[in-house]
């Protein structure tokens, strides 16, 4: 009998908490986990709530003086900006260090758990934070629990894994722990650094020295909607992951690509987001016996994108995909009502058919996605064996 997937979840993690006004609200992982027990999706998955994980844990990536500074802030509001600690990015708040840590502790259970066959897929929503840097906070991430749980899996016993992310910003945090590591494949689909934090994910950034090819960015250029955002997808991401052939799949779904966004330029819709989830599931099954990690990170549409994007996704790892023009609960919409003193979305689409042109129907020029995704083939793909023409 199948394993029945996990999401890691308690309440305790919306603790993760900068404050009033500041766009990584916690309320978009609340309205998430109530939309999908809303919607049926939590009855096909094991919710299980992590702890606070030890210093130990944390300290298999980050430095020990950077771990006692997050403690320092959130026990005597001890600011450190040296390390990115009270900034207006990432400004110190009670319990800073266990609400990081304990959003670390439920990715590294969520990686092991899949790594040890107790369940296929598991989701954590409130992890993704993949800025942080060994020694400093960074972009609204004090911890970057995915390079903490990637180290994991290694350390238990992996021997390649892989890594795709598909927010808006580029995942730096991640490709910095990783750079000179040829066990570990760092993929990043993102918003262009010429126009978006943290100004890094060139093309030509693909590993160390050691690890020549362990890094795969594609930088796309703002504005860019549903079709060529899908288009570049497509044109790297798999035949990339398919190289590689990892042990376990872990990605980031940062739902900041959206079109309502606040904080990027990209114009893509739930629809293809959802896609991509689907897609990224399908690759897991494909090159890793279907061991598949997946989280959360950016999302600042609060009540219109996170918890609709985050609700497909959670229904992909569970099996039990929705349905694009299935309506928003009217249980839920009412709490939105009540709590925002606005009207949510009514229905889990924008109502757009996400179709693009594959690669293989040709290179246009004139095209500045289609010059992205070319620019990044040429760098990435002779380092993986791949055919920069064909493959």
């Amino acid at each position: 009998m199948t394993p029945r997937p996990r999401v890691e979840w308690a309440p305790e993690m919306l603790r993760y908490d900068f404050g009033t006004g500041h766009p990584m609200s916690p309320a978009r992982l609340a309205l998430t986990i109530d939309l999908a027990a809303e919607l049926g999706v939590l009855e096909h998955v094991d919710v299980v709530a992590a702890q606070v994980a030890p210093d130990e844990l944390l300290m298999t990536v980050h430095e020990a003086e950077y771990v006692a500074a997050v403690r320092r802030a959130a026990d005597e509001g001890v600011r450190d900006e040296r390390r990115g600690l009270g900034t207006r990015d990432d400004p110190i708040f009670p319990g800073m260090h266990d609400a990081s840590a304990r959003a670390v502790q439920g990715t590294v259970d969520g990686a092991l758990a899949v790594w040890r066959g107790e369940t296929d897929h598991a989701v954590n929503i409130a992890g993704g934070l993949h800025h942080a840097m060994p020694g400093a906070a960074s972009g609204f991430c004090v911890y970057n629990d995915v390079a903490v749980a990637i180290r994991a899996l290694l350390d238990a016993g992996a021997a390649r894994v892989a890594y795709v992310d598909v927010d808006a910003h580029h995942g730096d945090g991640v490709q910095a722990v990783f750079w000179d590591d040829p066990r570990v494949l760092t993929v990043s689909v993102h918003e262009s650094g010429r126009t978006l934090f943290p100004g890094s994910g060139h093309a030509h950034e693909t590993g160390g020295r050691h690890a020549e090819g362990s890094a795969v960015n594609l930088p796309l250029p703002a504005g860019t909607s549903d079709a060529g955002w899908l288009r570049a997808f497509d044109a790297v991401v798999p035949a990339v992951v398919h190289a590689f052939r990892p042990d376990v799949l872990v990605t980031q779904h940062g739902c900041d690509t959206h079109r309502m966004d606040p904080l990027s330029n990209l114009r893509v819709t739930v629809d293809a987001q959802r896609l991509v989830a689907q897609r990224l599931h399908d690759l897991a099954h494909e090159v890793a016996r279907g061991r598949w990690l997946a989280l959360g990170g950016g999302g600042y549409a609060v009540v219109d994108v996170v918890p609709r994007a985050w609700a497909h996704l959670i229904a992909v790892a569970a099996h039990h995909a929705l349905d694009p023009d299935q309506v928003v609960p009217q249980a839920w919409r009412e709490r939105v009502a009540q709590d925002f003193g606005r009207e949510g979305p009514v229905s889990m689409s924008d109502g757009a058919v996400p179709a693009f042109r594959t690669w293989e129907s040709g290179f246009d020029p004139a095209d500045e996605v289609d010059r992205a995704i070319r620019a990044t083939r040429a760098e990435a793909f002779p380092p993986l064996g791949l055919d920069v023409h064909h493959d």
